[in-house]
């Protein structure tokens, strides 16, 4: 039997509309790549995580915006509570699963990457493109650019 790609978009589309909202939603997308190529070898590259996962649970959703934290301070796990998918089925125990700082470190150690930047990114799980483009995404950006940052990995939850 051959296995189908699951219709995300779709399902998504139809779930929404079966829960009353008579707009679709309307996912981000670029004309053009908005990614660089590196300019130098990967083993001499800074990398760090920007992820949905909430570092301060004390903070209500509605007044989460971009922030970073030091690695040197990460949680044992990120907060998902408040986000929308199926918790029965999956979880975020494993930090490491979703947060891959053992790894990175692996890595160092290794020489597979240079380093890892002083400071990981929040950025709140936001419907606004609009709050995203004009004020979360130019926060992490200047954190990055602070931090000399050649690599950001994206981790949504």
């Amino acid at each position: 039997m051959k296995s189908e790609p699951v219709q995300y978009m779709t399902r998504t589309r139809d779930f929404y509309r079966a829960q009353g909202f008579d707009r679709d939603y309307i996912w981000a997308h670029n004309e053009t790549i908005p990614f660089s190529p590196l300019t130098k070898d990967l083993s001499a590259c800074s990398v760090t995580v920007v992820t949905t996962g909430v570092t301060e649970v004390d903070v209500p959703k509605p007044l989460r915006q971009a922030a970073s934290y030091r690695f040197a301070d990460v949680p044992d796990a990120l907060d998902t509570n408040d986000l929308a998918w199926d918790k029965d089925i999956t979880h975020t125990r494993d930090r490491e699963s979703y947060f891959p700082l053992k790894s990175l470190m692996s890595l160092v150690g290794d020489g597979v990457i240079g380093s890892i930047a002083p400071r990981y990114h929040f950025v709140p799980t936001e419907y606004s493109h609009r709050l995203t483009e004009e004020k979360d995404a130019p926060a992490v950006v200047s954190a990055c650019l602070e931090d000399a940052v050649d690599i950001a990995l994206l981790v949504p939850l």
